[in-house]
């Protein structure tokens, strides 16, 4: 429209006799003027400012105005938020809501089927309106974007939790202009250009609203930004904050690591799609722990102790280099499906098992290449999530392709029962799924080609700015036969739809190594169990138990389900003692060799009960044993591809 009505004044202005040369020239130069500022053709624009100065009492206070015409209009508040894959906007935190037109309150209803809608009219000779509303911070730090975002002393804002927008034009096309008010001397990271700062105000460039969603801020008082960017190359920074200065301590050796990351990603993909990179990093005990991507940003929240507690940097080795890979995978290349446009439409998750999973495989690889990992935990975690996958009962009824489909409830899905029901398995049988595909285009061609390849042609050059490029299953299909050929259709949907008892080892099979247990945990479990409290005795009595004896899940069919045990239970006492892990696991060691039953106590609400375990098999824990049968090509895999010069 906007191109037809310049085009139409040009022609006019050029067939008007009396307009000749300089005079027409000027003429179309005011009209540019106009256009541009907005005159002529209305441009919607919000100005948002949020007040975070009250962050520390979990209330966020903001204020919008909004370019309107007169008439009906309807406000929408984002429901569908991209990264967390299902319609998980916090509407109901929204508190406070007052909407004015040259200072005089407007009415407003709620749409009765569209709970995320609000409906209004604006009043003759307005030309804008006023919003204010509070944003209450969750304080439970449970759950994934729903769970806690802030505390005393540090605050991760999504802008999305403190934004409505007109429903139309659509979201791509509306312009924010955000400013930031924070509590006296916190500082703060984001992906976003800063115009000016004056104390605790800070004044954002205008970004398109979509931009401003994918480029949260991390502000804290305690809070330390450090330089990784490559030589020769945009810049990456890490911006961490904490809740004490002495979880800040991050070591040279932990700095050179996150270099090497930037340096094995870059590698891989051989181009990159954003202007800068910023690692927004939250070591805190009090909020939800998870990562979420953006395209020249990822949230990335963990312990409060992981830069200074081995353990905890070993658990969480692979956060970053996962969210980072999703700059290429998930935010430059993303699912058709997913590619809505706009923060009300739902999204299809039928692909996430190459938005996530290819990004668990990746991430993982490449938390081995650049260091983050060591060789033998890479193959310790991979044999945690093959073994767990190996004995899921829930595959026998739902292939991996449901799982991917109902993404949008499996997220909020509860952990009992996990492996009857399944869950969001599509990033960890991703992982076996894409191993499997690079240990076959490995042996394809012999060694000359690997997934490394089909990366570099899906997700590289050329190095652009931060945008979006679609792609479907058949082109996923096609580039992969562009590296090597073979019937990758076949491969990917018998492997997408089976309903097969075992889950798919090929990758670790014909890389070079196997699946067994043995009677001991390896040196990455029990760190991970000392870590986080927890036992998993899962592949021997089928039971998993936090520190205190709670049982959290338990296998159907298992000999603790046969005996009658279920998530939700206490342990009390084993074989007439209290129960401790160790006693426990003396109980299961002492029935390998002999016929008696192990006794468990277990309370179920007020109810005690013994239950009789009969299992006489051992502990059984997951390992990765060499096959020197075959290549190494997990070896080759995870080999780092180059040093920072």
């Amino acid at each position: 429209m906007v191109v037809e009505s310049v085009s139409g004044l040009i022609v006019k202005l050029n067939h008007h006799n009396n307009l000749q040369g300089s005079l027409m020239r000027t003429y179309l130069a005011a009209f540019c003027c106009l256009f541009v500022s907005g005159s002529l053709f209305a441009q919607t624009s919000i100005s948002l400012s949020v007040d975070a100065t009250d962050a520390p009492r979990r209330i966020l206070h903001a204020q919008e105005t909004i370019t309107a015409r007169p008439g009906p209009l309807t406000l929408v508040y984002p429901e569908w938020i991209p990264g967390e894959h299902g319609p998980t906007g916090p509407v109901v935190d929204v508190a406070g809501l007052h909407i004015t037109a040259d200072g005089k309150e407007l009415a407003w209803r709620r749409d009765l089927v569209d709970m995320y809608a609000i409906h209004l009219t604006v009043p003759k000779g307005a030309k804008q309106i006023d919003l204010s509303y509070d944003f209450l911070l969750p304080a439970v730090a449970a759950g994934f974007s729903s769970g806690a975002s802030s505390s005393s002393d540090l605050l991760v804002l999504s802008w999305n939790q403190v934004l409505l927008y007109p429903s139309e034009p659509k979201a791509d096309d509306i312009t924010v202009t955000p400013s930031l008010k924070l509590p006296t001397g916190w500082k703060y990271g984001t992906a976003l250009t800063t115009e000016n700062q004056n104390g605790g105000a800070i004044h954002f460039a205008a970004v398109p609203l979509k931009h401003l969603v994918d480029s949260p801020v991390l502000t804290a008082e305690h809070f330390k930004r450090v330089d990784i960017s490559p030589a020769g190359g945009p810049g990456h920074f890490i911006d961490f904050a904490s809740d004490e200065e002495a979880t800040l301590a991050i070591t040279p050796r932990q700095i050179s690591i996150y270099k090497q990351l930037i340096v094995e990603v870059n590698a891989l993909f051989g181009a990159h799609h954003y202007d800068h990179y910023d690692f927004l990093y939250t070591l805190s005990d009090q909020v939800a722990h998870f990562g979420l991507e953006h395209h020249q940003s990822s949230d990335d929240r963990v312990d409060g102790r992981t830069l200074v507690d081995n353990a905890l940097f070993r658990a969480h080795a692979s956060l970053l280099s996962h969210e980072y890979v999703h700059s290429w995978n998930g935010k430059y290349r993303r699912p058709s499906g997913l590619t809505t446009g706009d923060f009300t439409k739902p999204m299809k998750g039928d692909l996430l098992w190459v938005y996530e999973g290819l990004t668990q495989y990746l991430g993982n690889i490449l938390a081995a290449r650049s260091g983050l990992r060591s060789e033998q935990d890479y193959r310790d975690h991979l044999a945690l999530v093959a073994a767990w996958l190996d004995n899921e009962p829930g595959r026998t009824w739902r292939p991996l392709q449901d799982c991917a489909d109902e993404a949008q409830l499996l997220y909020s899905a509860r952990g009992d029962w996990n492996g009857w029901r399944r869950g969001v398995d599509f990033y960890d049988e991703g992982d076996l799924i894409w191993l499997d595909a690079d240990a076959t285009i490995r042996q394809l061609s012999k060694g000359t080609k690997s997934l490394d390849d089909f990366c570099k042609k899906f997700h590289g050059a050329p190095t652009t700015p931060a945008a979006t490029k679609p792609y479907t299953f058949d082109d996923v299909v096609a580039t992969l036969n562009e590296v090597v050929q073979y019937d990758w259709r076949k491969f990917l949907t018998e492997r997408m739809e089976s309903l097969s008892p075992r889950a798919p080892l090929g990758g670790i099979e014909n890389g070079g190594w196997k699946l067994v247990y043995t009677d001991s945990t390896s040196d990455y479990q029990n760190t991970l169990e000392v870590a986080y409290g927890y036992t998993d005795l899962s592949y021997s009595l089928g039971i998993s138990l936090n520190g205190s004896g709670n049982v959290g899940d338990v296998l159907v069919k298992s000999p603790a389900a046969i005996a009658g045990l279920a998530p939700g239970m206490q342990l009390i006492a084993v074989n007439g003692m209290k129960y401790t892990k160790d006693r426990l696991e003396a109980a299961i060691t002492d029935a390998k060799n002999g016929t008696s039953r192990i006794e468990l106590l277990a309370r179920n609400g007020d109810s005690y009960k013994t239950y009789s375990v009969d299992y006489h098999g051992g502990l059984r824990f997951p390992h990765l044993e060499r096959d020197a049968s075959k290549p190494d090509l997990l070896a080759k895999i995870i080999s780092p591809s180059e040093k920072e010069q």
